[in-house]
């Protein structure tokens, strides 16, 4: 259900940042944002990033963001260094170098613009995926005497079960995950969370009954629209997985069957 009252989503609150006195930027990096071992989640970074480029951006919205992961990061303080660049009435651009206790672990090169609620794609060969109704779906969310990974916690995620056989023991031969996705606080959906959802379903490996941790080296994050309040469809596919190295890629629609964001990552093959 979406928020009722005026308090800040657990969202909002984990992605904050804020001036220092010397005029840099610093974020608390919340820990109940993992994906296991204490490791932060790629997309929750990524949005962390973008709220810093946003500070003196003249557009209100990130829409392309390419961002290469240096080292896992951990919660707790971090500074972000972000260095302005070229800038006019359409675009934006700006690196952040984001460094925690150990050292910097993620670099973003972002272009912030004006989004559109309205927009309207002029071509298109992705059209929204039918899933059954998300109660009709294989819901991984659990709350208390749930699952040590806390990214799973701040999600309501609910796995189309034609890609979903490997949650009971019945892989499939495809590196194939869909699912409904939305904030677990019912925070409405937009560019920041997609960026969150856009690195939020498990690896596709899973899919295959190859579970464990696929740390992420580059994701590239494309936000196409604001999506509209309601659900989000997410779909993510692996096409090549080589050499110990595998390509994700990741779409995603609102409440409206509307495309609103693209991403491409790649990552380490799970050990």
């Amino acid at each position: 259900m979406p928020q009722t009252d005026t308090a800040q989503s657990a969202f909002d609150r984990a992605t904050a940042v804020t001036r220092t006195e010397g005029g840099g930027v610093r974020a608390e990096l919340d820990p109940g944002w993992d994906v296991g071992s204490g490791v932060l989640n790629g997309g929750y970074l990524l949005a962390v990033v973008a709220r810093a480029a946003l500070l003196d951006s003249p557009h209100p919205h990130p829409v392309a963001l390419s961002a290469s992961y240096l080292r896992a990061t951990p919660g707790g303080p971090a500074d972000l260094a972000v260095t302005a660049g070229p800038a006019g009435r359409t675009l934006a651009h700006s690196s952040v170098l984001l460094a925690g206790a150990a050292g910097p672990s993620l670099a973003v090169q972002v272009t912030t613009a004006t989004l559109g609620a309205d927009a309207v794609a002029d071509y298109t060969v992705n059209p929204a995926p039918e899933l059954p109704a998300p109660d009709e779906c294989v819901a991984t969310r659990t709350t208390e005497g749930g699952p040590a990974v806390g990214l799973a916690r701040q999600l309501d995620t609910r796995l189309d079960p034609a890609t979903a056989g490997w949650v009971a023991g019945r892989p499939s031969d495809r590196r194939l995950l869909r699912a409904w996705i939305r904030l677990a606080d019912g925070r409405e959906p937009d560019p920041l969370a997609l960026l969150l959802f856009a690195d939020a379903l498990p690896p596709t490996a899973f899919a295959v009954g190859k579970p464990g941790w696929a740390p992420t080296v580059q994701l590239q994050v494309l936000v196409r629209a604001l999506p509209a309040p309601g659900w989000c469809v997410v779909e993510s596919r692996s096409t090549e997985v080589t050499g110990g190295w595998s390509d994700e890629e990741c779409r995603i629609w609102d409440s409206t069957g509307r495309l609103v964001a693209q991403a491409r990552q790649l990552a380490r093959v799970a050990r």
